[in-house]
């Protein structure tokens, strides 16, 4: 509940006066993130109500994800399709693919001093072995789940094609659909590389 009320009052606070509405369709259609982050043992929840007191694991990952814009919305939004490749290392020793659809919602008040995006993502995800932290977290879990990430994008206006990014990069059963069992979480940070 309270992440509701955060997105809903960043949302609030995100409603642009018209001159400053960068048009969507002069942005560049691709975009390259890469990005590294440290799993955690905590539930996705707990990244909006307990941010400072995520408890970190020993492992890590790190990621390569190309991005391409498929369309907008009234040039508030934009919608992505995006493919990853991440490779798990420490604890976990294992490959990742996820593919998944982005919702971004571009424009906030002042974004001519700091361009801000922010967007939610979910599709499948695939891991080679079986995620050792979501065994511990939950018991068992699956080589196939579900992906979902919110992701924070900033970029100055003097560098529009470089981003700076973070993320949280989960994966999780979706409540049963999927599996059984099995969640995970990681916090990440990046670049991204628009073109």
């Amino acid at each position: 509940m309270k992440s509701v009320l955060i997105i809903s009052l960043l949302l609030l606070y995100a409603l642009p006066c018209s001159a400053e509405i960068q048009a969507l369709e002069n942005k560049p259609l691709y975009a390259l993130s890469i990005y590294g982050g440290q799993m955690t043992d905590n539930s996705i929840d707990d990244f909006s109500d307990s941010f400072w007191g995520l408890d970190f694991e020993d492992s890590y990952l790190v990621a390569l994800a190309l991005a391409r814009r498929i369309g907008t919305y009234d040039e508030l939004a934009s919608f992505e399709v995006e493919g990853q490749v991440v490779k798990h290392f420490e604890l976990q020793d294992h490959w990742e693919f996820n593919v998944l659809l982005t919702a971004r919602w571009e424009v906030f008040w002042w974004d001519r001093y700091l361009d801000t995006s922010l967007a939610f993502g979910a599709g499948p995800s695939y891991a080679t072995n079986v995620p050792e932290i979501e065994v511990q977290r939950s018991g068992d879990s699956d080589h196939l789940q579900v992906y979902l990430l919110v992701e924070l994008e900033f970029v100055l206006p003097s560098h529009p094609n470089i981003a700076f990014i973070t993320r949280i990069h989960h994966r999780s059963n979706a409540f049963g659909a999927v599996a059984e069992d099995g969640t995970s979480n990681a916090l990440a940070l990046g670049l991204k590389f628009k073109f």
